[in-house]
């Protein structure tokens, strides 16, 4: 049954971007325009066989008549990649979220600095082209292994506005167009920082930004995979839900979501992993051990909220707004 905040769409288009990777182009079911984004956004679509995945729109806000996403195969793949690139194609028609906003562009900003790692590139895309249209000042730092995984190089070509902000960095590339972080990641007075990409190298652009004294505020980044940050189970602990006072055990080798669906409490998720903050939950009392990518470090640090698709608890016991 669909749910009626929801949407149905109908893959329009399904073609080879770059190796491994497939764009999908939705249109609204029933024709029309689809529900409005800004860059930065992404959607939820419900895949065959029950899973739900969130990814990136990369195309220009401005376009109401579809919405864009690439999707690269990974061989990690929990079910996601694999059922995008396997079992959808065009024709079809999915059930998607509207789009939401949790890496949105800085209003204040003077300057953007955007990078992107890989994949990571979607919602940098979709960030460049609103900042092309506004004729904003901004740079696009692009690292991919090779020219052959490297999405989108016709659309960028095509496009002055963009061409001539972007610079491509290729890892099996010559030595002096490899990205040097520390050259480029000087602090402007007025700057904001947008970053992308695979979780180390996320990391290595964050830190040396934080080594070399910008703001944590004039930090944006958005993860769209955990890697290794989950790795360990860690203790048994109890949650309890506020509204009726019931104690749930959630056992070392299972998270928050896990138990309490065994216990026949409901709640959404989606990527599983602490990235989209699809099932963020407020807590009342207890400590949490936050393992997502979601919140940022002062949004931890008041332990008023977790992702209990990944996150634990370090106190014995964490009281949920459920």
């Amino acid at each position: 049954m669909q749910n009626r905040s929801n949407l149905l769409v109908r893959v329009a288009r399904k073609q080879f971007e770059a190796s491994g990777i497939q764009t999908f182009e939705f249109v609204a079911a029933t024709g029309g325009i689809l529900p409005p984004f800004s860059a930065g956004s992404h959607i939820e679509v419900h895949l065959p066989g029950g899973i739900t995945r969130s990814y990136s729109l990369f195309n220009d806000p401005s376009e109401g008549h579809r919405y864009l996403i690439s999707v690269l195969r990974t061989v990690t793949s929990r079910g996601g990649s694999s059922a995008m690139h396997e079992l959808v194609n065009e024709g079809d028609v999915l059930e998607i979220s509207a789009p939401r906003n949790h890496f949105a562009l800085a209003s204040d900003a003077r300057r953007h600095l955007l990078i992107a790692g890989g994949i990571g590139v979607t919602p940098i895309l979709c960030m460049a082209q609103r900042l092309a249209a506004l004729q904003s000042s901004f740079d696009l730092h692009y690292c991919t292994r090779s020219v052959e995984s490297t999405a989108f190089r016709a659309l960028i070509a095509a496009s002055p506005a963009l061409g001539k902000n972007v610079s491509f960095h290729f890892d099996d590339g010559a030595p002096e167009q490899q990205l040097d972080l520390k050259a480029l990641l000087h602090p402007e007075q007025g700057t904001h920082l947008y970053v992308c990409g695979p979780a180390g190298f996320m990391e290595a652009v964050l830190s040396t930004a934080r080594l070399q004294g910008w703001d944590e505020a004039a930090l944006h980044y958005e993860y769209f995979s955990a890697g290794d940050a989950m790795a360990g189970p860690g203790s048994a602990f109890d949650v309890q839900l506020a509204s009726s006072g019931r104690v749930i055990k959630v056992d070392s080798n299972l998270t928050v979501v896990q138990a309490l669906q065994a216990a026949g409490v409901g709640i959404t998720v989606s990527c599983e992993q602490g990235i989209c903050g699809a099932c963020l939950t407020r807590v009342i009392e207890g400590i949490p051990d936050h393992r997502d990518f979601y919140l940022t470090p002062d949004e931890q640090a008041a332990n008023d909220q977790f992702t209990p698709c990944c996150s634990r608890a370090k106190s014995a016991r964490l009281v949920l707004d459920l």
